[in-house]
């Protein structure tokens, strides 16, 4: 869809730049650029590798960009990388990177389970829990729930999560006592579920309704 509508607009790359080629990744202090490229160069082209570092002491924060010439090595990469990395598209540079960098900390940090599991040291203060907090880590699949309290129509939400290349089946359910919606969609990959539900968790649909979507499992070997 991406491509599809830069090429109207004339400008192809800069709308894949932007979109489907960059990830952001969680990586040891320790790394350089060159550790960075090593690890990632066999999903696909590079175009360059860039760390995140403090502008006070210039020592990296253990996170880093990745960005590939093509959209489906950044899919590939995102799906086949050690889950260490947490590997996620990154969001467009227009966008505050600070608050990007600080949201997915908390996301990933914070649902790991409770104890020393992480391979590498991270921020100490995102290494906190709140008390009452008890999320567990998020088992990734090729299948989504979507709930929202308004019902859904079939034809409108298959055409929404069709924006995503892979879709497989939409399946609306509806509740008669409650009258929210819910649904049921399949990718024919994981890299697809992965990105339409970082594009549309939390996406209003229609405006002022939010959808929530979250994985569900498909039978598949998690671990893959």
């Amino acid at each position: 869809v991406f491509i599809a509508q830069s090429r109207a607009s004339g400008s192809h790359r800069d709308v894949e730049d932007e979109e489907l080629t960059r990830i952001f990744v969680m990586i040891p202090k320790s790394y350089t650029e060159e550790d960075l490229r090593e690890k990632f160069k066999m999903y696909g082209d590079i175009e360059y590798c860039s760390i995140i570092k403090n502008k006070t002491t210039g020592e990296s924060k253990g996170l880093g960009y990745v960005r590939y010439l093509k959209p489906s090595q950044a899919a590939r990469a995102i799906e086949e990388c050690d889950r260490s990395y947490r590997a996620i598209l990154a969001e467009p540079k227009n966008k505050s990177s600070e608050s990007f960098e600080h949201d997915y900390y908390s996301n990933n940090v914070r649902q790991e389970p409770r104890g020393n599991t992480l391979p590498f040291c991270v921020q100490p203060e995102f290494c906190t829990f709140e008390k009452n907090e008890s999320r567990i880590q998020e088992s990734v699949s090729k299948r989504l729930s979507v709930v929202s309290r308004l019902p859904f129509i079939q034809e409108q939400l298959f055409a929404l999560f069709d924006l995503v290349p892979g879709l497989e089946y939409c399946d609306v359910q509806r509740d008669p006592y409650t009258n929210s919606g819910y649904a049921v969609i399949q990718y024919s990959n994981a890299a697809s579920a992965i990105y339409a539900k970082y594009k549309l968790h939390g996406f209003e649909y229609p405006p002022g309704n939010r959808l929530t979507v979250i994985f569900l499992e498909d039978g598949s070997d998690s671990s893959e």
